[in-house]
């Protein structure tokens, strides 16, 4: 008796905190109720552990303060004179202006954007920049390793800084908890490098009391001399990613970009460093040089401080614009209903859509959750293609070979909600069909998935995708 009135108090309590809020879409409350009723105990320390969405009230009152002023001044940062808003397309219109109210970043003119041929190219062109920079680096890596292209572009920073270059380097506390530790990051500190760490984890204990640990900065930026900006999927890290080589390679995407959007980045960045860090946007370059002829990108970036399902809203306006072909490479995909049904909407009106997922994923619960959405996208005419190439890493969506986003974000819930996540929205056609031709060769090596296959799945496989998909809310 003792133990049921204590399964039906911590029930009701877990329960009355969950009808309290707001902000919990009513899929996420049905779920937590399920794990809640079914696993009270259990289920009470997963919520205590991550059912809120919480920095930490300190530091979440000192991040707001930075992107408030970060968003002040990126609302300044394009010219009258440049505004290309009648250069885009009447039905992407609606997105671009979406994007803006996000950040206050504009959609500005005169980039130069090149895409990079793969990662080792990307990494060689990068340090090449910097061995170039004559004022500032700025970096900051989700997952920074020790391996070749960590410890090069470590090496990178530390000779910019001896030949008197501000050099700042940042990296997540989990992601690249063990490069922070490393005596490579003290030889970086030693060289005159400085260093910060986003959402770091020093006392686990009192970081899991004060606020929620699986809360990271998933944002890969580098900008250099704030005239270059890196943007796309890449971390730190050997595409073998020794830490997990059995999914190996990575497969990612990277664009180089000059032009006025390397400012919007060189924004993200002085946010996360000055909200940790300290120190003023006034020490950040924010002047690139206009490139012409030149694309039109803007730059958007999502956190937990941000408006909350901003990039499923993002994504569903864009998808709204589609009318020929859409296409999508993530590796992790758990679609809340706002992406799922827009996605599907899109092909039931006709669009061709694709997408393309690795075949082995290195996160089962992803994998099933994702493998649940199969059969809706399958019966309204979404093509999906498993690569089997190695983890297709790149996050990529074009639109009518004409718009085209790419950068940190995955369509799950982790980047929609709890990741802070940074991304480049562009209209050009040039670019964009060199992302579909790249999109192109993922399907090559990628497999077919019909809805017979899905149809042959066993039951209890069914059963397994399904039932992860219902906590799909709360991953």
């Amino acid at each position: 008796m003792l133990a049921l009135a204590l399964h039906i108090l911590i029930v009701i309590a877990f329960s009355i905190r969950i009808l309290l809020r707001d902000d919990l879409a009513a899929t996420a409350r049905l779920a937590w109720f399920m794990v809640i009723s079914v696993l009270p105990v259990f289920g009470s320390v997963l919520y205590f552990l991550f059912g809120e969405i919480d920095l930490g009230h300190t530091a979440s009152k000192r991040i707001a303060a930075v992107t408030k002023k970060v968003h002040a001044v990126g609302r300044d940062l394009q010219p009258k004179e440049h505004d290309p808003s009648d250069q885009i397309p009447d039905r992407f219109v609606p997105a671009f202006s979406y994007s803006h109210s996000i950040n206050g970043f504009p959609p500005v003119s005169g980039n130069a954007v090149e895409l990079m041929s793969d990662a080792q190219t990307a990494r060689s062109r990068l340090i090449e920049d910097i061995d170039a920079a004559r004022e500032q680096v700025h970096v900051l890596y989700y997952i920074w390793l020790g391996d070749e292209t960590g410890t090069n572009t470590a090496r990178a920073l530390m000779r910019a800084a001896k030949r008197g270059v501000k050099c700042r380097a940042m990296a997540d506390g989990l992601g690249s908890r063990v490069m922070v530790k490393s005596a490579l990051w003290a030889e970086m500190r030693a060289a005159g490098v400085e260093l910060s760490v986003a959402l770091p984890i020093n006392n686990p204990i009192a970081t899991i009391l004060k606020s929620r640990l699986d809360l990271r900065n998933h944002r890969k930026i580098t900008v250099i001399d704030g005239k270059i900006t890196y943007c796309g999927s890449q971390n730190c890290a050997d595409p073998e990613f020794r830490v997990k080589a059995r999914y190996a390679p990575w497969v990612d995407i990277m664009l180089r970009i000059e032009g006025p959007v390397v400012a919007q980045n060189q924004l993200l960045f002085a946010g996360d460093w000055i909200a940790h860090s300290g120190g003023s946007l006034d020490e950040f370059r924010l002047a690139p040089d206009r490139q012409d002829p030149g694309s039109i990108a803007q730059i958007m970036g999502d956190g937990p401080t941000e408006r909350r399902r901003a990039t499923p809203h993002l994504f569903s306006s864009l998808m709204n614009g589609a009318r020929r072909r859409v296409t999508i490479s993530t590796p992790y995909f758990v679609p809340n209903a706002i992406v799922l049904e827009a996605i599907c909407a899109a092909a039931f009106r006709g669009v061709a859509v694709t997408m393309i997922f690795p075949k082995l994923n290195d996160s089962w619960i992803v994998a099933a959750a994702s493998h649940s959405s199969y059969r809706n996208l399958l019966e309204a005419g979404v093509n999906i293609h498993e690569y089997r190439g190695g983890l297709l890493h790149a996050k990529t969506l074009t639109i009518d070979d004409e718009v085209s986003l790419i950068g940190s974000s995955n369509l799950d819930l982790r980047s929609f909600d709890l990741n802070f996540e940074n991304n480049l929205l562009l209209c050009d056609s040039a670019i964009t069909a060199d992302i579909t031709a790249r999109q192109a060769d993922y399907i090559a090596e990628s497999d077919l998935v019909t809805l017979a296959d899905v149809n042959a799945w066993p039951g209890h496989r069914r059963i397994w995708n399904n039932a992860v998909a219902t906590i799909g809310p709360i991953l």
